[in-house]
């Protein structure tokens, strides 16, 4: 099986953290959504970024809008303030793949280490996050999906 884990990491490298950690536990390749140019031949392929006023970086719509996602097994990503929202956070993401013919298998969100607006007077939010655990979490994500996966 090929898989791909497709990420953009702008702010703290959270989302970076977790790409690595679930290519790593998926024997995947690691590539920087804005920076995708084809999927062919790939079986399963992940797609996360950190979360923007509830929704995935820009880079990671695009890439979505450009490229060929049918018949193609997905999960979802992303690093978050609040990561119990995913459900918020993932929809729109989901919904544009299903619209592209691809099958949604997962998703997987964790704490990171926000600065943004008013956290920033305090020193952020999530200090250390993603850590260990976290981590290790994606680690057992990526596996758990890499075994469900329809091949």
């Amino acid at each position: 099986m090929k898989v791909l884990v497709l990420y953009e990491s702008v702010h703290h490298g959270n989302t970076e953290k977790v790409a690595k950690a679930m290519a790593k536990a998926l024997g995947a390749e690691l590539k920087k959504a804005s920076e995708a140019d084809f999927l062919e031949g790939y079986d399963l392929i992940g797609l996360g970024s950190g979360i923007y006023f509830s929704r995935h970086h820009k880079s990671v719509i695009d890439a979505v809008k450009r490229l060929e996602f049918r018949g193609k097994d997905i999960f979802i990503f992303s690093t978050a303030g609040y990561p119990l929202l995913k459900h918020i956070y993932h929809l729109e993401l989901a919904q544009r793949l299903k619209l592209k013919g691809a099958q949604v298998v997962g998703d997987f969100s964790c704490r990171g280490f926000g600065t943004y607006g008013p956290y920033r007077l305090i020193g952020g939010l999530n200090k250390g996050c993603p850590g260990r655990e976290e981590l290790e979490k994606a680690k057992e994500f990526g596996r758990k999906v890499r075994a469900e996966a329809r091949l």
